[in-house]
């Protein structure tokens, strides 16, 4: 359907006709002297807002440097007061002028004041409230929206914009959409959704302080619950301005349909990252391996899980992968981890006194447990070697698998060095022949 062209046309020319009629009228009672006298104490408010927030800025800035250990809200605060500084102080001094004008003179010769005055405050109270909003592109837009409609307000000309915005629509089957509609429905779906995000964030923070309640429950109770609270918001904004939910059920379903095909990875990832959480096979801080990734658990998000590897490196794994792959988890049930070293000796060395000798190496090492006690077995009889393989106990696999590797082999080395237990290398026998007798 097209926009009702006529009746826009219409309303607009009348509003048109209406807005001229009164700013002509504004304009001719500015010729008035107590107008033009209204004008010219605005004018000289807004300079001394300029001189003072001058003056004062600097000060303030040096101020807010020595307020080390601030929480980051009142600090953020403090630089909105910096800011807005020039606004803040011509609201300052126009209202006690207002008042004191309304009780020496006639309240018509402060009418002008007046207005300026509540545009100002609203425009400051706006732009205050605003900053709540971390989106910076939503809380601009917000902003803007604020005060065009504050401003439309105080200058009674909402009924006007309400009759324009109105006028605008379209009709979607029995869903009759207008500019007006559309306007209430971002209003109240915005204030909806900020309070779901401060309710999800306190209730975050509440569960995380919860030690009893795992990491991976953490995390689902955390995304169910801003599932939850958004969707209601969304839902409840949508009913709250009048929208018919019905056809928009029919309409979203389509819509979900033609997604489906197109966002199959991504739902997968969804799904996947609940059944991660609902199963616990891993949780944050876990240490795992998946191909040639080593690493442990920052966070699990909807979509991937973040690892950090000892290089510094942070993988994002599709949760899918998680699923369909195969994963180490070194620290599923239980954080204790058995490495294994192959190492060889001559076999003119006695193997009985290579074993303890490793063995002892091994207990020597820092992070080898003592309690789990490490073994030495011979596995076989190389080419220039008796082959043996050292087991070991470690119970902090965050601390690098690598490291406590070359640490025991560094004591086997010492060991075998202040023992004259000889390591050999693969040795050839190079023999270089005569030439053969030509055999024709």
């Amino acid at each position: 359907m097209e926009p009702q062209a006529p009746d826009t046309a219409a309303v607009a020319q009348e509003i048109a006709t209406s807005l001229y009629a009164q700013v002509q009228g504004f304009l001719n009672g500015l010729m008035r002297p107590w107008n033009a006298y209204q004008l010219m104490i605005v004018a000289g408010l807004i300079l001394l807002a300029v001189i003072g927030a001058r003056i004062l800025r600097p000060r303030w800035q040096a101020w807010l440097r020595t307020r080390e250990g601030w929480p980051t809200w009142r600090m953020r605060f403090g630089v909105l007061i910096n800011r807005r500084m020039r606004l803040i102080l011509f609201v300052g001094t126009i209202w006690p002028v207002i008042w004191i004008m309304r009780e020496v003179t006639w309240p018509s010769r402060s009418y002008l004041l007046g207005i300026i005055g509540q545009l100002a405050a609203a425009w400051l109270v706006i732009a205050i409230l605003t900053r709540l909003i971390a989106n910076s592109f939503l809380r601009t837009m917000i902003r803007y929206a604020g005060w065009a409609w504050v401003t439309l307000s105080i200058l009674n000309l909402t009924d006007e914009a309400q009759q324009l915005l109105s006028s605008v629509a379209l009709d979607v089957g029995s869903i009759h959409l207008s500019l007006w509609l559309l306007v209430q429905a971002v209003f109240t779906l915005t204030l909806l959704m900020i309070l779901a995000r401060f309710v999800s964030q306190s209730a975050a923070t509440t569960i995380r302080r919860n030690e009893d309640i795992s990491p991976s429950m953490q995390v689902l109770a955390v995304k169910f619950l801003q599932v939850l609270l958004f969707g209601a918001a969304f839902f409840i904004g949508l009913k709250s301005v009048g929208v018919d939910l019905t056809g928009l059920a029919v309409l979203s379903g389509a819509i979900g349909v033609g997604l489906g095909f197109g966002l199959q990875k991504v739902v997968s990832n969804l799904v996947s990252g609940i059944i991660i959480l609902l199963d616990k096979s891993i949780k944050p801080g876990d240490v795992i391996s998946l191909g040639d990734t080593f690493g442990w658990i920052n966070s699990l998000g909807a979509r991937y899980v973040s690892i950090t590897t000892r290089d510094g490196k942070e993988y994002l794994i599709p949760n899918e992968d998680l699923i369909t792959g195969q994963v180490v988890n070194w620290s599923h049930s239980n954080d204790f981890v058995r490495l294994d070293i192959y190492f060889g000796t001559s076999y003119g060395d006695d193997p009985h006194k290579v074993r303890k000798l490793a063995i002892e190496a091994a207990k020597a090492v820092d992070r080898v447990l003592t309690d789990r006690a490490p073994v030495c077995h011979i596995v076989g009889f190389g080419d220039s070697s008796v082959d043996y393989i050292l087991r070991f106990w470690i119970k902090d696999p965050t601390g690098g698998l690598t490291n406590i590797r070359g640490n025991v082999y560094l004591a086997l080395w010492d060991a075998f060095h202040a023992n004259d237990i000889s390591i050999p290398f693969p040795q050839r026998e190079v023999r270089v022949l005569k030439d053969a007798p030509d055999p024709g």
